[in-house]
């Protein structure tokens, strides 16, 4: 019991770490993006992932943690794939109405649970069907306000959700099938997401902002913001990683979901953003639905533990693996979505 407590713990730390650094860089990206006009989302994910890299890369020099070599070709397919997600969801936001990029954000988790279902032969319970679908009601309810459809923006969704999904099912199965930690993987990974990142995003953001990365005169106060956005985005990658490997893509996209009810909730507080009745009823039936979600997912999964004995020691053994801790690491927090709420 000591050492599930101990592994409960590590997935509330976890879970804690991704909701406060995620909620975090929104507010700090929405004030440099809508207050001080600079609007290169691709453009600073790339300078995000960089900034991660070398950032491992001297903890890594610290024999903070140890790299573990993967597969090259694994690891570099995995990248890229990661980062062109990243730009199809600043895309499919550039070429769709916010409304619309909302729902293409909702529609993440319902074709997660089909290709894991379909690929992975996972099972997911009526509760758990039921919980998720008054999530995904109330977030709607929240945050969808238009749904003008385009062919261009439509193609563009579809395209960010398959990504999306893919790459965040790899995260979690690569980590798992190579037992690799969650910083080993970002380590190894973060470099090609911020290699094609860097290529292509100064030509997407140039397509949908027609303003130029390179031509723009930064500011004290935007190179200020531009650097604590990529120091925050050091805790969101790797927390990002760390939650999808610890639990599921399917429960890191509820989790972006409760980030998105906060970040509605501190726009409101801090920045003075509209907020009616139409947002809180929509929030509480969200909030009602991750509850739901788990508690259901806690009792499944006391049942498998009970049922299934030697799993629940393998499971121990993997999350006592070497991450971050001097000599013996502990694992860490895991990578954005990249959804707006994490252009990182």
């Amino acid at each position: 019991m000591g050492e599930m407590s101990k592994i409960q713990l590590g997935v509330i730390g976890a879970l804690f770490l991704s909701v406060a650094s995620s909620v975090s860089i929104v507010i700090c990206n929405k004030a440099l993006m809508s207050n001080l006009g600079f609007p290169f989302a691709t453009t600073l994910t790339s300078w995000h992932l960089m900034v991660t890299f070398c950032t491992l890369h001297v903890a890594q020099r610290f024999n903070l943690f140890e790299a573990k070599p993967v597969d090259m070709k694994t690891v570099m397919l995995f990248g890229i794939l990661n980062g062109v997600s990243i730009g199809f969801l600043n895309l499919s936001l550039g070429f769709n109405s916010i409304g619309f990029y909302q729902m293409t954000k909702l529609a993440i988790i319902p074709f997660t649970v089909m290709l894991e279902t379909i690929f992975l032969k996972k099972q997911f319970s009526r509760k758990i069907k039921l919980s998720l679908f008054f999530l995904l009601v109330g977030v709607g309810i929240a945050s969808i306000t238009d749904l003008q459809l385009n062919f261009v923006g439509t193609i563009l969704s579809l395209l960010a959700i398959i990504t999306t999904c893919v790459g965040q099912i790899l995260t979690n199965t690569i980590q798992k099938k190579l037992n690799v930690t969650s910083t080993q993987l970002l380590y190894q990974s973060a470099p090609f997401q911020a290699a094609i990142l860097f290529v292509s995003g100064p030509f997407v953001d140039q397509m949908l902002t027609k303003q130029n990365v390179f031509a723009y005169k930064y500011s004290p106060i935007v190179l200020t913001f531009i650097i604590m956005s990529c120091v925050i985005a050091v805790s969101v990658n790797f927390s990002t990683f760390l939650v999808i490997g610890k639990t599921s893509p399917v429960t890191y996209q509820v989790l972006g979901h409760l980030k998105t009810c906060l970040v509605l909730g501190f726009g409101y507080t801090l920045l003075h953003d509209p907020f009616t009745e139409r947002n809180i009823v929509g929030i509480l039936v969200a909030v009602f639905g991750m509850g739901l979600y788990s508690y259901f997912c806690t009792q499944e999964s006391k049942k498998k533990l009970l049922v299934d004995p030697p799993l629940s020691s393998q499971v121990k053994d993997k999350d006592n693996s070497p991450v971050l801790n001097g000599n013996q690491e502990k694992e860490g927090h895991e990578s954005k979505k990249l959804s707006k709420d994490s252009l990182v």
